[in-house]
């Protein structure tokens, strides 16, 4: 457990570059007297560094052990371009979300320059069993759910929202099948989404891509469309990313061959 909360700790300031106490018990449901404790701990081991105005980043000891940087920033960087492209081709509002803490957060949008008409997604927490980013989070990331301990406590946003533990599993199934989650007015009337995970384990499991709009315009049709499309993007930006086990895999491969190439040439 001791390991635990200094495990998250440690993601939470990683993924937001810097963050205070109060930012850290936000998104870890600590207790301010241990979260402060835990941070102090950190700070004396070199694993995290005091920047001032009571905030800390990642300690110089712990990113010379870290081989890339996957804070927000660099994270934007890499996935809005083809988010942006994403948006005008299909003209609607693109977003990239992630896991932080036990919460799924949008982090970014990418809207379109072709003067249509769309709905934006705003930024921030969305609920892990009533938006299409958490629910691709969620599907591929098992151990965010105690399913024992749901009855009764899923809230409904609308009448959409999955409240029952086990329609909530079916649908998370149905998501590692395709591939893609959906969500149909689940926690907002008139608004649809579809998201698609990075990767389907690795660091890419814990972050989604997505796009929002009318129930007018995300038609079934167009979902069934869109959902494949996101995968396709997902994997391409996994792949560059090197988002996923099976691409760290590769790289490493491949690197090798080239070596053993090189050496009996």
């Amino acid at each position: 457990m001791h390991l635990e909360r200094l495990t998250l700790i440690l993601e939470v300031v990683g993924q937001t570059g810097e963050a205070t106490v109060a930012d850290i018990c936000e998104h870890s449901d600590l207790p301010k007297a241990s979260a402060y404790r835990l941070v102090q701990d950190l700070v004396g081991v070199g694993l995290l560094e005091p920047v001032g105005r009571g905030r800390f980043t990642l300690g110089i000891r712990l990113k010379r052990m870290t081989q890339s940087d996957q804070s927000d920033e660099a994270l934007i960087e890499q996935v809005a371009p083809a988010l942006r492209r994403a948006a005008c081709r299909h003209g609607a509002a693109f977003f990239l979300s992630r896991l932080r803490g036990r919460a799924v957060e949008i982090i970014h949008v990418e809207t379109p320059d072709t003067g249509v008409s769309f709905l934006h997604p705003g930024l921030g927490k969305r609920p892990l069993h009533a938006c299409s980013c958490s629910k691709a989070v969620a599907a591929f990331s098992p151990s965010l759910f105690n399913f024992d301990k749901l009855d009764g406590r899923l809230r409904a946003y609308t009448e959409f929202t999955l409240t029952r533990v086990e329609d909530l599993q079916a649908d998370l199934a149905a998501i590692r099948q395709r591939g893609y989650a959906e969500c149909v007015e689940e926690i907002e009337r008139g608004m649809a989404s579809v998201a698609a995970p990075l990767s389907e384990n690795g660091p890419g499991a814990t972050m989604s891509i997505g796009a929002t709009g009318s129930v007018r315009v995300f038609t079934p049709a167009f979902r069934k469309t869109l959902g494949p499309h996101l995968t396709q993007i997902a994997r391409e930006i996994s792949a560059a990313g090197r988002f996923s086990p099976e691409q760290d895999d590769l790289q490493e491969c491949a690197h090798t061959k080239s070596g053993k190439e090189t050496v009996g040439s």
